[in-house]
């Protein structure tokens, strides 16, 4: 059974930095594209960034371009997001997610087969 499970998630003021993880076990990491999305209070779930299964490529949502990366270890099957710059709207949780198939780096939420259950990251103004 494959499990996702995040961490690093907590407060922090605008403007700072935090990262997060997400360590899975029960699959095979080289073989899945990994996402992270995110769902803010009263919103639905919205596509945050994804890594290649290599981790050469990656695909971002624009409002988190050039403040947020994602990178991944693939000896150690985690995936990274770095969160710098971080602003109020940013408050959501955060959640990892396992891509089978897709060829390569996907946004749409079907895509991804397994999901971690979410770590909270709440941005202070």
């Amino acid at each position: 059974q494959v499990q996702l499970l995040e961490s690093g998630g907590g407060l922090v003021q605008a403007g700072g930095s935090l990262r997060l993880s997400c360590v899975v076990s029960g699959g095979t990491f080289t073989t899945y594209v990994m996402g992270w999305f995110r769902q803010a209070p009263g919103k639905e779930r919205s596509f945050v960034g994804a890594i290649s299964r290599g981790g050469s490529r990656t695909l971002y949502a624009d409002s988190v371009k050039g403040r947020f990366t994602i990178s991944r270890d693939n000896a150690d099957n985690t995936v990274y997001l770095q969160m710098n710059s971080l602003i109020p709207e940013d408050t959501a949780v955060y959640y990892c997610a396992a891509d089978r198939w897709s060829p390569t780096r996907s946004s749409r939420e079907e895509a991804y087969d397994y999901w971690g259950q979410g770590t909270q990251v709440t941005v202070s103004s």
